[in-house]
């Protein structure tokens, strides 16, 4: 989830689809993506109703790290 978009925020989006999901029992894996990396960037994306937390540049062996393991279930906490 890119948390800086033209339109509306990645905090924003986040947000409607935690709602959509709620009344399902369901919990689709966000990723959040942002050029911030500000202490405590993390911690409000995460409050926010995102998994995990990325920032750029972009490093591949992150990504896919971060990917694996929301996609595999081995989730063994929010770290």
């Amino acid at each position: 989830m890119d948390i800086q978009m033209p339109d509306i925020s990645g905090f924003e989006v986040t947000g409607i689809i935690r709602l959509m999901e709620a009344p399902l029992g369901q919990n689709t894996p966000i990723i959040a993506l942002t050029a911030n990396a500000l202490k405590g960037d993390r911690e409000k994306c995460l409050e926010a109703g995102m998994d995990d937390y990325l920032s750029k540049p972009l490093i591949a062996e992150e990504l896919y790290a971060v990917i694996e393991k929301w996609c595999t279930g081995r989730v063994d906490s929010k770290e």
